[in-house]
């Protein structure tokens, strides 16, 4: 029968309780006064004596304080308060502790303590499982844990800045199992193997981020016969594979030599170890060479060799796998500079939930046994030379991303399945019309099908409510914008840009409260823009250049928040960056300006705030409103028909980088805050009715003398830095100055617009060859397009 808790041991407890000002979770809710101890939550009693033998606090969330008063707890043997009190940082370890003798357990794993280590630890003799780890422990460990001699584990990984300088206390630990020595700085340690090698006892150990200088080192008679996992990640070892010491240990299961840079052959030896389940070489910077067979590693799961060849054949790699059973579930050989055809033979890894090949130079056409893979989960082949058809591929897969290959031809009819994901097959030569199978998961967050040649109107998808990412563009879709978007309340990114889509924008569109990027840009959408687009307070990139859009400019952009500096930007405002990481798709959004496309990688995006209009036949005054957002960096207005002043607060834009406002009918004087504008990079005012003096300050003058060309056009501006003077200048001459300008654009755009069509030819051909398709050519589409072919169309109206 188990006995009441000890009324003074009772006390203990309550007194330490008294020492926590706040429990999240309630843990010590039922320690109350009238009630036994040995039933609080936490505490364990011995059932014959009554005594507390075990206290686990761990993940309580408890803050406050660590009273000495558990010191009454003398029979007590296990003791965790890990994760607790991260209120404040701990200057020193309770000196109670150092006297708790009978402890077999102890953790304080990410508890805050800021100081040395003590060598009070050395005095729990008794203690068989120690835990320091992520705590803010720095400076020398103390020799003292050598008096530990029935440890069975101990973890100091990851603690905030410790070193070993000596580590021959370790051979008194002969009962030690599991060592984790993670981020100890070990750098003039040069004996370790044979440190280790004295403790036969060891199954794991884990030595990741320790700056050992190296791994070559010999030990004649190995009795590490019982290890099971070796962790030599992160350090830079800087020699060959097979000088390593630990080739000959049969029974490791898991080998992680991580960026650890080793070059070189990897030896035969590897071909022996068959308890191998997990073996991770990748991130050794290419220097590495494969030719051991691993046929003989049945229980093989795992095999990451990403950034560790020099070179290779991706069929003899995949012969070279075991056969012998279905344990491989996870191969990963990206960046390695393998070439060859993907076998036939892939299809006997039945087992295989992951495969990762991108960014290789791997030929050839996807193998139709590929879907034969029954529980394919995640299929990475981007960024190589694959050619041919995509085949039907398995239901299972969740996550496909193919993108920037030479993949033609149609998509399967049954393309896709239900289990989707994530999607990218950008950047190939996929043709025809998208089958109605790819809005067949309702799972689906992020579709990629940029940079193809799809056509036709896109089909309707029934609601994806997960869908966050939808990138179209560089295809030609026709037809209106769709109107099942509306369904997709989790859209974050979504770019319709350079396809063939007509029609007026949805009203509708301002429903969409998460959007931060919307790209449409390049199509033939007419109408206003919509009022309601005003709604989108997480917008942060709205990109419009180039469609057939009119009317007045919308009145109330401060409601754009997350384009001023007020927004709160949180972590929930980068989340969705975690959906592109993996993907071979090295941009995700381009900006084009006038000297060139600046392209935005995953990273980048979040960082990115602008608004392009250009290209277009808005009429009316530049609303004041729109000087409010002083986040944004880039802000293009150009080849419009707009008119009036430019807003005299534009130099409260204190964010802006780039400023385009060239080719539109504004008049009237530049307003003196430009000059409060001293990020800008890139500034455009050319060909407008401009008049009076320019304004002067140190960056306006930067920008002129690089690009005297951004005031041209504006033949009423005087003053520096222009050669006119602005005293004595009279109405009639400036409209002689204007009626000449005229004259000369009219022969300049003539000249343009001939070139144009030269131009247009040679792009053509270019494209039927579907050789140079690709980022280069592109961005100097976007920019012949943008900046000529706009220019020319509309010079009629703005002239």
């Amino acid at each position: 029968m188990a006995k009441n808790c000890i009324l003074h041991e009772r006390d203990a407890l309550l007194t330490f309780k008294h020492g926590i000002t706040n429990d999240t979770e309630n843990t010590l809710a039922s320690w109350q006064l009238h009630q036994d101890c040995c039933r609080w939550k936490g505490v364990t009693c011995s059932n014959s004596t009554g005594h507390v033998v075990k206290l686990d606090l761990r993940d309580a969330e408890l803050l406050g304080q660590i009273i000495s008063s558990l010191l009454s707890l003398e029979y007590l043997e296990y003791l965790d308060l890990s994760t607790n009190f991260q209120d404040r940082p701990i200057q020193r370890v309770p000196e109670f502790l150092g006297l708790k003798k009978n402890l077999r357990h102890l953790d304080l794993s990410y508890v805050p303590f800021s100081c040395t280590v003590p060598p009070l630890f050395g005095n729990l003799t008794k203690l068989e499982y120690l835990s320091l780890r992520n705590t803010s422990f720095f400076g020398r460990l103390p020799p003292q844990f050598g008096n530990l001699s029935n440890l069975q584990c101990i973890d100091l990984g990851w603690m905030q800045n410790p070193f070993l300088t000596d580590i021959s206390w370790m051979a008194n630990l002969h009962f030690l199992e599991s060592m984790d020595l993670s981020n100890i700085n070990l750098s003039t340690i040069v004996d370790f193997p044979l440190v280790a090698n004295m403790i036969p006892t060891l199954k794991y150990i884990r030595l990741r981020n320790c700056s050992l200088p190296s791994a070559n080192q010999s030990v004649p008679h190995l009795n590490l016969t019982t290890l099971e996992e070796l962790d030599l990640s992160q350090n830079y070892f800087g020699h060959s594979f097979g000088s390593c010491w630990f080739w000959n240990i049969t029974s490791i299961k898991k080998l992680d030599l991580y960026s650890s840079y080793l070059g070189g052959d990897i030896p035969h030896a590897l071909g022996r170890m068959v308890s191998l389940q997990r073996i991770d070489f990748s991130n050794n910077g290419n220097a590495a060479t494969m030719t051991v067979d691993l046929k003989n590693l049945c229980e093989l799961q795992i095999l990451w060799l990403d950034s560790c060849l020099s070179s290779g054949n991706i069929t003899q790699l995949v012969e070279k796998l075991p056969r012998c059973s279905s344990k491989l579930f996870s191969l990963s050989s990206s960046s390695n500079n393998l070439t060859g055809v993907l076998p036939n033979i892939m299809g006997h890894l039945t087992g295989l939930d992951y495969i990762d090949l991108s960014d290789n130079r791997i030929s050839g056409p996807i193998p139709p046994e590929v879907g034969k893979l029954p529980v394919l989960g995640g299929l990475y082949l981007g960024s190589n030379q694959l050619s041919g058809q995509i085949p039907l591929l398995p239901t299972s897969i969740t996550i496909l991303d193919i993108s920037m290959n030479y993949l033609s031809g149609h998509l399967p009819l049954k393309f896709g399945g239900p289990n989707l994901v994530i999607v990218s097959l950008s950047s190939n030569f996929i043709e025809g019309e998208l089958p109605e199978s790819i809005c067949e998961s309702q799972d689906m967050q992020f579709l990629d099908l940029s940079n193809n040649l799809f056509q036709g109107e896109l089909p309707v998808c029934s609601c994806m409510q997960y869908m966050s990412f939808l990138l179209l563009s560089n295809n030609s879709f026709s037809g209106v914008f769709p109107s099942w978007i509306q369904c997709m309340p989790s859209m974050v990114f979504l770019d319709l840009s350079w396809n063939k889509l007509h029609g007026t924008l949805p009203r509708w569109i301002g429903d969409m409260e998460k959007l931060h990027f919307l790209q449409l840009s390049y199509n033939m959408f007419s109408g206003d823009i919509p009022e309601s687009i005003m709604d989108l307070r997480a917008l942060q990139y709205l990109n419009l250049a180039s469609n057939n859009i009119s009317g007045l400019m919308p009145v109330y952009w401060s409601k754009l928040v997350a384009m001023t500096q007020k927004y709160p930007v949180g972590p929930e405002d980068d989340s969705y960056i975690s959906l592109l990481i993996g993907l071979s798709r090295q941009e995700i959004l381009s900006v084009v300006m006038m000297h060139g496309v600046f392209r935005y990688g995953p990273n980048g995006i979040v960082s990115m705030v602008g608004i392009d209009l250009s290209l277009n036949y808005i009429t009316g005054e530049i609303p004041d409103q729109i000087t409010t957002l002083d986040r944004l960096l880039d802000l293009n207005l150009s080849c419009n028909q707009l008119s009036g002043k430019i807003p005299e607060n534009i130099g409260s834009m204190k964010s802006l980088e780039w400023l385009d406002l060239s080719r539109n009918n504004l008049s009237s004087e530049i307003p003196p805050s430009l000059s409060d504008l001293t990020y800008l990079s890139s500034l455009d005012m050319s060909y407008n009715n401009l008049t009076g003096p320019i304004p002067s300050g140190r960056q306006l003058d930067t920008l002129y003398s690089g690009n005297p060309s951004i005031y041209e056009g504006d033949s009423g501006l005087c003053g520096p830095p222009l050669g006119r003077n602005c005293t004595g200048r009279n109405s009639d001459e400036s409209g002689n100055e204007i009626r000449s300008e005229n004259d000369s654009k009219l022969f300049f755009y003539f000249g343009l617009g001939s070139g144009f069509i030269v131009g247009l030819w040679v792009v053509f051909c270019v494209l039927l060859s579907k050789k140079t398709w690709r980022v280069g050519l592109l961005d100097q589409l976007y920019v012949f397009l943008a900046v000529t072919w706009g220019r020319v169309a509309r010079q009629g109206t703005t002239d």
